[in-house]
């Protein structure tokens, strides 16, 4: 750990640079001043192809000229951006500024554009052709990586076209979420529940509750040990989206389908995290972002 927080690789680093700049200078000096071995007619002595001889001319002074301007544009260079190690170069160009200076530009170009969002309902947003543009490709660039390019989501992640939400699918949740981001949590509740067979009849319970395939009689037997579960998903298992407990009656299911799958997640549990947007995108990208998440499930507004 020592070797990321000494200045080792700095010094490693302007010591190559200066070397290699060095050396080519040499190398030009060197070539201007030695000379080789010749015969009477000023050839090396070296035949190709019976009659190709090398001569023992000077350089070109082109070739000369543009090699001393590369050595010394790379001088300039060093010295006015980094370049060697840590050294910051005297003009005060970082990667970083210039990325900020960009960034200020483009959002400076499109801000009459989100100013006439931005004083717009996130419904409204919804239904303008050139938001609902631009709200896809936001989307594509932030959520598609997990939510899919078509957001029909997968195992794990939400389908966000369906209109079943686990916080709230209003325009002011969809925004609040992109803003804080969502921790979803979901303990491991076998030991609450009791034995092996007390969870399976739990999970049968969970499958009746969406009419799914289940064994009626350990359905039966897991209605009262799912006292447990209600806390968070509700004595009649529709869930609360103030905690974002799941809906377990709409045959929806984020995490797999089935006995086993019930199980596993009431014997270990799951932890999902949906990541804050707030500090990656501006509040006007948001506002655009959550109509076009928000008109997906409520009638999807016309494209251009």
């Amino acid at each position: 750990m020592s070797d990321f927080t000494s200045n080792f690789w700095s010094v490693y680093v302007a010591g190559i640079v200066i070397i290699s700049i060095s050396a080519c200078a040499l190398l030009l000096w060197f070539s201007g001043k030695a000379r080789a071995m010749t015969a009477s007619d000023n050839t090396t002595g070296h035949v190709w192809d019976g009659d190709l001889r090398e001569m023992n001319n000077p350089l070109p002074r082109w070739w000369v000229g543009l090699f001393i301007i590369t050595i010394l544009f790379a001088a300039v260079y060093l010295y006015l951006y980094p370049g060697l190690g840590g050294s910051p170069g005297s003009s005060g160009w970082t990667s970083k500024g210039q990325f900020e200076a960009e960034v200020a530009k483009g959002d400076a170009e499109v801000a009459p554009i989100y100013a006439k969002f931005m004083a717009m309902k996130v419904e409204d947003v919804s239904k303008d052709p050139q938001a609902h543009a631009i709200g896809e490709r936001l989307f594509m660039n932030n959520c598609s990586q997990c939510h899919g390019s078509d957001a029909h989501g997968g195992k794990g992640f939400p389908n966000l076209t369906d209109n079943d939400w686990l916080h709230g699918g209003t325009p002011e949740k969809i925004v609040e979420t992109l803003h804080k981001g969502r921790v979803g949590n979901m303990p491991p509740m076998a030991a609450a529940v009791g034995t092996s067979d007390d969870v399976k009849n739990v999970a049968n319970y969970v499958l009746s509750l969406s009419g799914s395939p289940h064994d009626s009689v350990r359905a039966n037997l897991g209605k009262e040990k799912f006292g447990v579960c209600a806390a968070c998903h509700g004595a009649d298992g529709k869930g609360m989206q103030a905690v974002g407990s799941a809906n377990l009656t709409d045959n929806i299911w984020l995490h797999g389908y089935g006995e086993n799958a019930i199980i596993a997640m009431v014997a270990n549990g799951k932890t999902n995290i949906m990541p804050a947007q707030e500090g990656k995108l501006s509040d006007a990208q948001i506002h655009v972002l959550a109509s076009y998440v928000w008109g997906l499930s409520n009638n999807a507004p016309a494209k251009q």
